[in-house]
């Protein structure tokens, strides 16, 4: 599945968008799995309340199936104004 990050997610990560093989059964356990790689996933997913996740361009939750998904994207909570 494609995983794509935005804003500091995608800055303390350093890439917009990368190809994960993962057996994950939900969001959680791909962040889990993501934290586990480098020092740097570990620092972008230290704080999962500031931070949302879309599953294939819908709002989800962090308990989400991943079943057949296409696209994870994490970014911080969107601000008006």
């Amino acid at each position: 599945m494609d995983v794509l990050y935005f804003a500091w997610v995608r800055e303390r990560i350093g890439a917009p968008k990368e190809r994960v093989e993962t057996n994950a059964a939900t969001v959680m356990d791909l962040v889990n799995e993501l934290r586990t790689r480098e020092e740097r996933y570990a620092a972008a997913f230290a704080d999962l309340s500031a931070l949302r996740v879309a599953v294939d361009q819908e709002l989800s939750d962090f308990d989400a199936p991943l079943k057949d998904v296409r696209e994870v994207a994490f970014f911080p909570p969107m601000t008006g104004g």
